[in-house]
């Protein structure tokens, strides 16, 4: 870490009951004696959205579905720049809430009464983006496979390239992530090593020959991806996702994926875009590397 870089954590905003009227999870820290939302710093070569589910349920007990992302909260800390990313989330399962010494308490309160119960202007100010989109979006999560050599230098046919050591590490990375979304729908290009990067998290996914570089249609592989209501994973390749995500904005100059690029849209290899959608919108769309 350089002096410029800053201290990284992540949490969530995990929220129940009726969509037009939630109530949130707050947490009492006793150290601080403050009322905040759960979350924590990123351990070790730990991808953020991977803390944020473990922050969560180390704090809360709860496991949660992540939603769109929130903005990400900078404050300074110690002489340094701390930077908190932040989701919305769902409970899918409670393990039950055990008070230790870090969170003492955990509340679900309405709107209103966390606006009183928080100790931080950031943490009020997440609390209004909360709702100022729907909050049960489905996810589209665009894989790009991981590192997988050379194309040059592969002796044999490209479809049966495999994963590099990077690119193994980095199909490790995905299967830390995917639990925030509970895919329901696996699909994979063909190809080795885009079958590779997803098999760390499952072995139970679907070939597509409309996913790969071969045989990609863009008509018939954007009504195909188009089409998914489910959540799901979509494993592909550098030369399709681009225009894939141009194609399911819609070419719309306000839609969330404008931030991805539009129609010049890079995933770097082992990259993904999340698209959170409801009823064929994009609501919301984030980037990140593994």
């Amino acid at each position: 870490m350089t002096t410029t870089d800053p201290l990284r954590a992540a949490g969530a905003v995990v929220w129940r009951g009726a969509e037009g009227a939630p109530e949130v999870a707050v947490v009492h820290r006793p150290r601080y004696d403050d009322w905040t939302f759960p979350k924590g710093k990123l351990e070790a070569g730990e991808h953020v959205i991977a803390a944020a589910l473990r922050e969560v349920r180390e704090e809360t007990g709860l496991t949660v579905t992540l939603g769109r992302p929130l903005p990400a909260v900078h404050y300074p800390l110690q002489g340094a720049l701390k930077r908190v990313d932040y989701w919305t989330a769902r409970v899918s399962d409670d393990g039950g809430f055990v008070p230790g010494d870090e969170v003492d308490e955990l509340r679900w309160v309405c709107l209103d009464r966390a606006r009183e119960l928080l100790s931080y202007a950031w943490d009020v100010e997440l609390l209004g983006r909360l709702t100022t989109a729907p909050l049960s979006t489905v996810p589209l999560v665009l894989v790009r496979h991981g590192s997988a050599g050379s194309r040059q230098s592969w002796q044999g046919e490209d479809a049966r390239r495999p994963l590099d050591d990077e690119g193994l590490a980095q199909a490790a990375v995905l299967a830390t992530v995917l639990p925030a979304y509970r895919p329901e729908i696996l699909l994979s290009s063909p190809s080795l090593r885009c079958v590779q990067t997803l098999r760390p998290y499952s072995s139970d996914l679907a070939l597509e020959p409309l996913l790969s570089e071969e045989t990609y249609d863009p008509p018939k592989t954007t009504a195909l991806v188009g089409e998914l209501t489910a959540p799901a994973v979509v494993c592909s390749h550098g030369k399709v996702l681009p225009s894939l995500i141009a194609a399911l904005s819609s070419l719309d100059p306000f839609s969330p994926l404008a931030a991805l690029g539009g129609e010049q849209a890079h995933l770097a290899k082992g990259a993904f875009a999340v698209l959170h959608r409801l009823d064929g919108r994009v609501i919301g769309a984030e980037l990140h590397t593994t």
